[in-house]
């Protein structure tokens, strides 16, 4: 008679443990520029929930720190960086304590961005480079602080626009400077590179956040993005948050340079 085969023991002890996701960011203090609202928050809740501590930054204090408590309500991470990002000092000021406190800053997503959509003519210098101080340089300013701390494995994302590479009429200083955050995202991962920093973009399309309620609004808008995106809808708030985890985190190891539209196919649909 032949006995049944005992199937083996297998020890706890000497089982594999599952591999870590490429998608996680224990360990990891990620600065979200204005992130108390709209798509920073989304990011910032994002990032949290894949287990990053967060900065949330923002102008208005009472903001900034109702975003960190909705944050830690759901489980994440976070603390209150509240700062303009046009004031370099402050922003020293800032990047200098979250050294201190939290080892310093290993994911930085420029998000903070000012839009005015006027005729070309209806600018005056001091506003133009107003807007391109804020849209472009303190990125620039801020991603120059943030990488004399980074190591290998540091990450730099910017938020662009799909009116970065294509433009209309009546909007041109906000086109400009996209376009030029963009080049600066190229520039930066050449620059940055060699020093094991990964600098990439995100490029959102049209999203039904607060700032675009009145669009959201209207009809004529649904009517003419249903056949201008391949998805036919508006962008949920919530849909830039993966570009930005992934982008953030160890499954994009090897890419650099590149700008990622989010936008329901706009750039690709005609």
């Amino acid at each position: 008679m032949v006995e049944p085969e005992k199937s083996p023991i297998v020890s706890a002890v000497n089982t594999p443990s599952p591999p870590p996701s490429p998608f996680r960011l224990d360990g990891r203090c990620a600065l979200v520029t204005g992130a108390a609202r709209g798509l920073g928050f989304e990011m910032a809740q994002a990032l949290a929930l894949a287990g990053a501590t967060v900065a949330v930054n923002g102008r208005d204090r009472q903001r900034v720190d109702a975003a960190v408590q909705a944050l830690r309500a759901l489980g994440g991470q976070a603390f209150a960086a509240a700062f303009d990002i046009a004031d370099l000092a402050s922003a020293r000021h800032a990047l200098e304590r979250i050294r201190q406190e939290h080892g310093g800053v290993q994911v930085l997503v420029n998000n903070v961005g000012q839009r005015d959509r006027r005729p070309l003519d209806a600018f005056a210098r001091e506003e133009v480079r107003s807007l391109l101080d804020v849209n472009l340089v303190a990125p620039l300013e801020l991603s120059r602080q943030v990488a004399h701390g980074m190591g290998p494995g540091g990450r730099i994302i910017n938020i662009t626009s799909i009116a970065g590479p294509i433009s209309r009429a009546g909007d041109v200083v906000y086109t400009m400077a996209k376009g030029g955050l963009d080049a600066l995202t190229r520039a930066l991962a050449a620059e940055l590179g060699p020093r094991g920093i990964n600098v990439n973009a995100v490029a959102p399309g049209y999203f039904a956040t607060e700032a675009n309620q009145a669009m959201v609004d209207d009809p004529a808008t649904a009517h003419w993005l249903a056949q201008r995106t391949s998805l036919g809808r508006w962008g949920r708030p919530a849909e830039i948050a993966g570009a930005v985890v992934f982008l953030a985190s160890p499954a994009a190891s090897y890419i650099t340079g590149q700008t990622l539209a989010v936008d329901g196919g706009f750039l690709a649909h005609f």
